[in-house]
């Protein structure tokens, strides 16, 4: 298992591109199984997830012509079946939780699914409800094995078009059923849609392959299904999380970094929350420029009120950002309380930002009281495990502020969301290594 060693307190510079989006790929990656013809995807970020699932859908039988780091061409012209059961399946699967995405497409196009219990971050519970409520009013039938810890579906009469409405605006569930629609005969309407960017990015796709879905970037869908989609290219958007990764880094080490292609149309309110503690961001084209600051005070409410950040479907702050967020704050001047509302496992990390000398109250598992310090009192490198791929990245972050060296263990967990980062940020000046 890797680590990473960290010397603090070095102030950065230069130019950083944000990777392709890691959550937008695994929904695009698992598209390609709805079409036999051919499905290139740019802009594709070399990371342990993406690779991973790749990895899985050779298995499937996808033909895969990697042209580069960013780029590949996947075609699903033949699909052997009786992979969904090999141990070599299972196990890939059950590592990542983006292969549950594969249900929609193979149902659709082929009546029948089989999947074990999926992965990845333990960040507390990660209901598989709508998916499975969404899929099984288009005619699929789920069967669970508890002993192998697997489900079996199938759609023995094919799937047919109905009204829905989701129990939550999960981005996955809501990906999955779209994926599904799009094949099912008849019409179906989805509300409580989920619509973030990468949702929009995935609809987009399907229609340039022939699907017919109106109410694109709205919370209500409407997909006519077709007998038959067909080939298209598709560009990934800039990975929004890493942008605000890297906001975050350059406001804690007080560096002015240029943040390339970022994307800024598809970040929502990302820049507005920054700008909330205090943080300068200034837009140059598509660059996000952020300038060096000595100190970044927080925010009051209109009323003189303590500035709460929450995490809530889009368009509202995505989740994946809370951490470093969190994070962040803790060198801010001022107060501020985070609320994770989504996920109670989440904030569980803050004890190794406490031993780092932050000042942090843990109200609940799903709220933080922050209480900046201003850059009046550095923070302590000291050796923690990275549990989660964003709370590794926001103890990165502040190990990288601290004062001394840090050790950082389970990078894997990293690893899966960000592509070479210590390289990365060695160009910008970080003393980091991999041991």
């Amino acid at each position: 298992m890797s680590s990473f060693r960290v010397t603090g307190g070095q102030t950065l510079s230069g130019i950083i591109q944000p990777q392709g989006a890691k959550n937008e790929a695994l929904q695009i990656l698992c598209a390609c199984l709805l079409t036999p013809e051919k499905i290139k995807i740019t802009n594709l970020p070399d990371i342990r997830d993406v690779n991973n699932l790749i990895s899985l859908l050779e298995g499937l039988g996808v033909k895969t012509n990697r042209i580069s780091a960013s780029e590949i061409d996947l075609q699903a012209e033949t699909i052997q079946l009786d992979y969904l059961t090999s141990d070599d399946f299972i196990e890939k699967a059950a590592s990542l939780r983006g292969s549950i995405m594969i249900l929609g497409p193979l149902l659709a196009r082929f009546q029948k699914a089989f999947l074990p219990h999926p992965g990845g971050d333990k960040i507390g519970r990660r209901r598989l409800d709508t998916h499975f409520i969404g899929l099984t009013k288009l005619g699929a039938i789920f069967r669970e094995d508890e002993q192998k810890h697997c489900y079996q579906i199938e759609a023995p009469n094919g799937l047919k078009g109905t009204s829905m409405l989701l129990d939550e605006a999960s981005v996955t569930g809501t990906a999955n059923i779209i994926m599904a629609a799009t094949l099912a005969v008849g019409t179906t309407s989805i509300f409580n849609a989920a619509c973030e960017p990468y949702i929009v990015q995935l609809c987009q796709m399907l229609v340039r392959m022939g699907a017919k879905i109106n109410g694109i970037g709205s919370n209500l869908l409407y997909i006519e299904g077709v007998s038959a989609l067909k080939a298209t290219e598709h560009r990934l958007l800039a990975d929004m999380i890493e942008v605000g990764s890297f906001i975050g880094l350059a406001a804690m080490t007080r560096s002015t970094i240029r943040i390339k292609d970022a994307g800024i149309a598809s970040l929502g309110m990302i820049p507005t929350v920054f700008r909330r503690l205090g943080i300068k961001l200034e837009f140059e084209g598509d660059d996000i420029l952020v300038p060096a600051q000595e100190s970044y005070e927080v925010e009051s409410y209109m009323d003189g009120g303590i500035m709460s950040i929450a995490d809530a479907p889009w368009p509202g702050f995505t989740p994946d950002l809370i951490s470093i967020v969190l994070v962040v704050a803790t060198q801010a001047r001022g107060t501020v309380l985070i609320h994770q509302k989504m996920f109670e496992s989440r904030l569980f990390f803050v004890d190794k930002l406490i031993d780092m000398g932050a000042q942090i109250i843990l109200c609940d598992p799903h709220r933080a009281n922050v209480i900046g310090l201003n850059h009046s009192i550095s923070l302590k490198g000291i050796r923690m495990s990275s549990p989660d791929i964003r709370a590794g990245v926001a103890l990165l972050i502040a190990a990288l502020s601290a004062k001394g060296e840090s050790i950082i263990d389970n990078i894997d967990q990293i690893d899966r969301g960000y592509q070479f980062i210590d390289k990365r940020l060695q160009q910008l000046g970080a003393l980091i290594e991999r041991i």
